[in-house]
C-alpha cells in the first residue's frame, strides 16, 4: 500500500496541470475559429463593396432604356435583328446615386463619300412638286459630313422623362430633330408624349436617319413626307394588356411640316392616328403590322414645278392633305438569337390625296384654281445578314404620280404618265453595334428620262450611352 501512495500523489498533483492545458488547446481553437470567421466576413464584405461598385458604375454608365411601352413590348426578335447605333440616350435611372438626375448623352457621328452621274443641285421627282429646300436626293457629291446627332435624356422625376436629340448638318447648321418630355408612369398601358418629336405613323418614320437599313429614305417618304414627318406637338399612346401587341395612338400638332405648312394658327395644324401590332411566330420568327394617317393642313404653301412648257414655276397650295400608310414587317433569326444570321423582309405602301386651291406660276400668271392629287408611293426591302457582323441588302421603289385635278389651271400642266423608280444595293459591315461602314449602290430614275447611278460609303459611330431599338 506504501508502494501506491507516492503514484497517487503525483497523479493528483499532474491533473490540474491537463485541465490546464485543455482549456489552452481550448481557447486557441476558438481564438482560431473566431479569427477565421472574422476573415471570412470581412472578405464577403469587400465582395458585396464591391459588386455594389461594380452596379453604381454600370448604373451611371448605361442606365436602362428609355424606350417607349411599344418597343418594351414588341416581339421578342425586336432588339437582336437590328444592329445599328441607336441615337437617343437612356434616361438616368432614379435612386442611381449622385449621377441620377444627371443626363446620358450620346453623339453619333456620321460621314459619306457619294459619287452620282448627274447633278445631285437638279435632282426632281417628276410629278411631285415639293417645297423649296426640301431635304430630297442623295446630297452633294464628294467627302461630307453626314447628318451627325447629339442626344441628351434623363429621368425628371418619377413621373416624367425628358430627351432632346440635336441634328449636324453637312452645311454646319443645327436643328432640333426632337425635344420633348413623356410620362413614365400614367398606368393603364397610356403614355403621354408633349414636345417635338418625330410622328408615330408608318414604320420607319419615327426612326433616326442612323437606324435606317439604307444612307436614304424611300422614296414614298421624300416625295409625300418631304423624307420624314416631325411636328411640335402631343401624342397619346395606348398599349393594350393583350400577349399580343397591340398599339393604338394620336397625335395633335403644329402642322409645320410638310405636307403642311407652319401658319401660326390658334388650332392644330395636324392629325394623326396609328394603329399598330405584332407577336411571335414560334422562337424564329416575329411580325408587325400597322395602319396610319396623317392629315395636314397648308395656307400658300410654295411647291417647285414644271409646267406644259416645260419650264419651272412656282406654285402655292392652301388646303388639306391626308396620308395614308401601310406598313408590315417580318424578321427571322434562328431561336431568335440573332448574332450569327438573320433576315428581314419590309415594306410600306403611302397613299396622299391632296385637295384645295392651288395659284399658278405665282410670281408671273398667278392664276388660282381647284386643285386635286391622288398619288402614291410604295417600297419592299430584304437585308439578310449572312455571317457574324456582315449584312447584304436590296431594295426596291415605285411611286405613281396619278392623274391631278387642276382645275382652271389645267391647260397650264401636260399630263404625265411617268412612274418615278429606283433600285438600290447595299453592304455593310458592323464590327460592333456602335460601327458601321456601308457601301450602297442605286439605280435612280426619279427624273423622266434620266438615270442617276448613284455611289455611296459611309461610317457611322456610336459615342456614349444608348438607349435600345424598337423593332
Amino acid at each position: 500500500m506504501h508502494r501506491f501512495l507516492p503514484a497517487s500523489i503525483a497523479l493528483a498533483l499532474a491533473t490540474p496541470f491537463g485541465v490546464l492545458a485543455d482549456t489552452t488547446s481550448d481557447v486557441t481553437a476558438l481564438r482560431h475559429e473566431i479569427e477565421a470567421m472574422r476573415a471570412a466576413y470581412e472578405a464577403r464584405l469587400q465582395a458585396l463593396e464591391q459588386r455594389l461598385q461594380r452596379a453604381e458604375a454600370a448604373t451611371a454608365a448605361a442606365p436602362a432604356a428609355v424606350s417607349n411601352a411599344a418597343a418594351e413590348v414588341a416581339p421578342a426578335a425586336a432588339a437582336t435583328t437590328s444592329a445599328a447605333p441607336s441615337t437617343m440616350p437612356v434616361a438616368a435611372a432614379s435612386g442611381a446615386g449622385a449621377n441620377a438626375f444627371n443626363p446620358s448623352m450620346s453623339l453619333i457621328l456620321s460621314g459619306l463619300y457619294a459619287r452620282t452621274s448627274r447633278d445631285p443641285a437638279n435632282y426632281a421627282i417628276t410629278g411631285f412638286p415639293l417645297p423649296p429646300g426640301a431635304q430630297i436626293g442623295p446630297g452633294t457629291r464628294g467627302f461630307s459630313l453626314a447628318e451627325s446627332e447629339l442626344g441628351f435624356a434623363a429621368s425628371i422625376d418619377p413621373w416624367l422623362r425628358g430627351a432632346a436629340n440635336i441634328s449636324l448638318h453637312p452645311d454646319n447648321t443645327v436643328s432640333v430633330e426632337e425635344a420633348f418630355i413623356q410620362t413614365t408612369s400614367l398606368g393603364n398601358g397610356l403614355s403621354l408624349k408633349a414636345g417635338r418629336f418625330f410622328s408615330g405613323i408608318g414604320y420607319l418614320n419615327p426612326q433616326h436617319s442612323h437606324t435606317w437599313d439604307f444612307v436614304d429614305n424611300p422614296l414614298a417618304y421624300q416625295a409625300l413626307l418631304g423624307t420624314q414627318y416631325g411636328d411640335d406637338g402631343v401624342q397619346l399612346t395606348w398599349l393594350a394588356p393583350l400577349d399580343q401587341f397591340v398599339e393604338l395612338g394620336a397625335e395633335l400638332g403644329r402642322g409645320r411640316s410638310y405636307p403642311g405648312t407652319d401658319t401660326g394658327r390658334n388650332g392644330a395644324g395636324m392629325a394623326a392616328l396609328f394603329a399598330h401590332t405584332g407577336g411571335d411566330i414560334g422562337t424564329s420568327h416575329s411580325w408587325r403590322a400597322g395602319l396610319s394617317m396623317l392629315n395636314a393642313k397648308a395656307d400658300d404653301q410654295g411647291l417647285l414645278a414644271t409646267n406644259a412648257a416645260g419650264t419651272a414655276v412656282t406654285d402655292a397650295f392652301s388646303g388639306s392633305t391626308r396620308v395614308w400608310v401601310a406598313d408590315a414587317i417580318w424578321k427571322w433569326a434562328p431561336n431568335g438569337n440573332a448574332t450569327r444570321t438573320s433576315f428581314k423582309l419590309q415594306g410600306e405602301y403611302l397613299r396622299s390625296t391632296r385637295s384645295g386651291s392651288l395659284v399658278y406660276d405665282v410670281a408671273n400668271t398667278g392664276s388660282t384654281g381647284a386643285y386635286r392629287a391622288v398619288q402614291s408611293g410604295w417600297y419592299l426591302q430584304a437585308v439578310y445578314q449572312f455571317m457574324p457582323s456582315w449584312r447584304f441588302a436590296a431594295r426596291t421603289e415605285r411611286l405613281n404620280a396619278g392623274s391631278p385635278d387642276y382645275g382652271l389651271n389645267a391647260a397650264s400642266f401636260a399630263a404625265d404618265a411617268y412612274r418615278p423608280a429606283k433600285n438600290t444595293l447595299m453592304l455593310d459591315y458592323n464590327p460592333s453595334e456602335f460601327s458601321r461602314i456601308r457601301l450602297q449602290f442605286a439605280q435612280d430614275r426619279s427624273r423622266e428620262g434620266v438615270t442617276d447611278n448613284q455611289l455611296f460609303l459611309q461610317y457611322q459611330m456610336s459615342l456614349g450611352a444608348h438607349g435600345a431599338h424598337s423593332y
